[in-house]
């Protein structure tokens, strides 16, 4: 099989996507070849570098003389000591390129440290300068050393040219905005893939599903065209998140993972906004769009959900349920007493301030928080 090369989004040069050969000999041209890099650093998924040989065979694809550095593992949120750790490494590597293998949080970990080695940064507070908030500079400049990713989940963060970040101190996730850059190449690789524990796959499915719903269910920002997009999308993942769900026996391993995670809030947050009718005619287009849809109805009829009555966020619900995720704050270890700090820190979220009722009190995301407790 040959290798296919064409750009991610029509009407944009970057991101590229890589199909077709293996992520090794991808990788290996496109360092040389597409970006001219000879200093490459390399953050790996603590998990693959375990589990697999595929940062062995990376590293021997592009030669050992070429990787001056690498990184095993980053925590989830993407905490900024260990990015800034990072930013060293690769500034006194003179790295020229940053390349990724896997996702999470070392997908936006990539990002940020792009970011802060085009800016100079050092510390913590030097970091905050570049992050939405009222410490943000002026002027930022944009990364000059390029990202390659070879993603192993379907959480999409290697498309968007924004990133979060943990602050340690406080446990604050930031966002970092445009100039920040994204990766330029996205490898694709279905084998690499293969390796990717069946509960991330499956949660990280969800996350894609609720980009989909979110763009769908949104009152403003949209088009015809991303409409259209979504909904294949969206057509596309949820049956065959459901035909692909397996008897898992790694539930405590799943659960870990899923802290901070959007399974068990997506179906809430359409029911809060539905409750205030902020966006009822976009929920009930996706609601009949899902009911059309065979694998769909027959989860519903397994569950003995009344279609009927049934509104958006209760069939999102089953079908969260159906594929064994978490449905509740409890279930991922996140107790009452954490509710309070949850919704403040919520607050200083971009995409609460877009919700078609925009969340701007604490008690608004309490009352969602509520839902799931």
């Amino acid at each position: 099989m040959s290798e296919t090369v064409r750009p991610a989004f029509a009407g944009r040069e970057r991101p590229l996507l890589s199909y077709g050969i293996a992520f090794p000999a991808a990788a290996a041209n496109h360092v040389t070849v597409t970006f001219h890099a000879s200093r490459v650093y390399m953050i790996c998924s603590g998990s693959l570098a375990r589990n697999t040989d595929s940062l062995d065979r990376l590293i021997a694809a592009l030669g050992p003389e070429k990787v001056v550095g690498h990184r095993v593992g980053m925590q989830s949120h993407t905490l900024w000591s260990e990015v800034l750790e990072i930013v060293d490494e690769a500034r006194n590597a003179k790295a020229d390129l940053i390349l990724t293998l896997g996702a999470g949080s070392l997908t936006d970990g990539a990002k940020i440290v792009a970011l802060a080695l085009a800016n100079d940064i050092h510390t913590q507070d030097e970091l905050e300068t570049l992050a939405q908030g009222p410490s943000k500079r002026a002027e930022i400049n944009a990364p000059t050393v390029p990202i390659i990713s070879v993603p192993t989940s379907l959480s999409a963060g290697e498309y968007s040219n924004f990133a979060g970040g943990t602050k340690d101190s406080s446990r604050r996730k930031y966002s970092f905005q445009p100039p920040t850059r994204g990766p330029q190449l996205i490898i694709l690789d279905p084998e690499l893939a293969e390796a990717t524990p069946d509960s991330i796959w499956i949660s990280t499915g969800v996350r894609a599903v609720d980009h989909c719903v979110e763009t769908l269910c949104a009152i403003v920002g949209t088009t015809s065209a991303s409409d259209e997009l979504a909904e294949h999308a969206l057509g596309l993942l949820v049956p065959g998140l459901l035909r692909c769900k397996k008897d898992r026996s790694d539930r405590d391993a799943h659960l870990q993972c899923q802290l901070g995670s959007v399974d068990a809030m997506a179906a809430s947050v359409c029911k809060f906004n539905a409750k205030y009718n902020a966006n009822c005619d976009r929920q009930a287009r996706v609601r009949e769009f899902l009911l059309n849809d065979p694998v769909v109805s027959d989860v519903l009829h397994i569950r003995s959900v009344d279609i009927e009555t049934a509104d958006l966020g209760d069939i999102l619900d089953a079908v969260i349920r159906e594929l064994g995720m978490p449905r509740s704050l409890g279930d991922v270890h996140v107790g009452r007493d954490k509710l309070d700090a949850l919704a403040a820190h919520s607050l200083h979220d971009r995409w609460c301030q877009s919700n078609p009722v925009p969340l701007k009190e604490k008690e608004q995301v309490l009352e969602i928080l509520e839902m799931v407790v």
